[in-house]
């Protein structure tokens, strides 16, 4: 995904001169690709993320469009006080992205687990909150928040994910992209765990569970009619997510039923809920919260039934 980003910025700043890149002194290897070939609209503020937010606010205001760039918390948590009162209350053009959220960077710790961010950046007023599920969306969302006048947040996997689109969707901010139709159980996931989520369903298809799919790349803000299309059609939803399931799409999806009038779907959330301090690779970590494709499906399955849902392994 990071590299989709920065050959997608790379080409959106050839055609559009007001596109700006800043990082914390991180990138190596990544970044190059921009700063060689628009040296003057590339600044590396060294390891001040705060000062980042606030010469990307200035910038802005000059009338750039700014995307400022580092690992998971530190553009998030680090610059929360810049963001609200710099970018978000002026309503700026500073586009957040946060490379490796969710558990990606599992091995460094708790330190660099991004697994509260959509909690904390879709209450921001003025924010739009971007988790794409795969690289192709990565492009797409990558030049919606460019269009999109306003503070953005893109939310990236640290490298390596599979492709799930073969081919270019209709991409728009706040829309859901459905990747399969089904009836028996609707899942919506959103950022990189899209790839669990999809392999789940091809297990519940073996079990003659006919799963749907959505990949939800905007949690803010939420396609609601999505929600409650697949919540009509189907006695379970299941959302999916890298992420604590307080605040982030779960908290969104479970927002959206309690105001539907009228009989719908049961949901059942899937997110991070071990203790902060188990450390581990990624896959390990998404393992051990019952976030792999094996355990979705056997939760959902669980589920399906009335039984009660298979709980990670602690």
């Amino acid at each position: 995904m990071r590299n989709t980003f920065v050959n997608a910025l790379c080409d959106l700043a050839e055609q559009d001169e007001r596109v700006w890149l800043l990082c914390g002194d991180l990138g190596y290897s990544v970044l190059e690709r921009f700063s060689s070939r628009f040296p003057r609209r590339y600044i590396n503020v060294g390891v001040a993320e705060q000062n980042m937010v606030g010469v990307a606010a200035g910038l802005a205001l000059s009338g750039k469009v700014v995307f400022i760039y580092s690992i998971a918390n530190f553009p998030v948590m680090r610059c929360l006080e810049q963001l609200r009162n710099d970018v978000c209350y002026h309503n700026l053009s500073v586009k957040t992205v946060a490379v490796g959220a969710g558990l990606p960077y599992g091995t460094h710790g708790y330190t660099h687990h991004g697994i509260e961010d959509i909690a904390v950046m879709r209450t921001l007023p003025n924010m739009t909150v971007v988790a794409p599920g795969d690289p192709v969306e990565t492009r797409l969302a990558t030049a919606a928040l460019l269009a999109h006048e306003g503070p953005g947040y893109l939310r990236l996997g640290k490298g390596g994910e599979p492709t799930i689109h073969q081919s270019a969707p209709d991409f728009q901010l706040g829309q859901a992209l459905t990747l399969r139709e089904g009836d028996d159980v609707a899942i919506i996931a959103t950022g990189a765990i899209l790839a669990e989520a999809v392999k789940a369903a091809d297990l519940l298809a073996a079990q003659g569970i006919r799963a749907g799919v959505l990949s939800m790349p905007t949690i803010q803000p939420l396609d609601t009619a999505a929600v409650l299309r697949v919540a009509e059609r189907s006695p379970l939803v299941v959302t999916v997510e890298e992420h604590r399931p307080v605040g982030g799409l779960g908290s969104a999806v479970a927002e959206t039923l309690a105001c539907a009038p009228g009989p719908h779907a049961r949901l059942l959330t899937c997110g991070v809920t071990i203790s902060p301090s188990v450390v581990g690779s990624g896959a390990y970590l998404r393992e051990r919260n019952g976030l792999d494709a094996a355990h979705l499906a056997q939760r959902i399955a669980q589920a399906l039934v009335g039984a009660p849902s298979a709980q990670p392994v602690r």
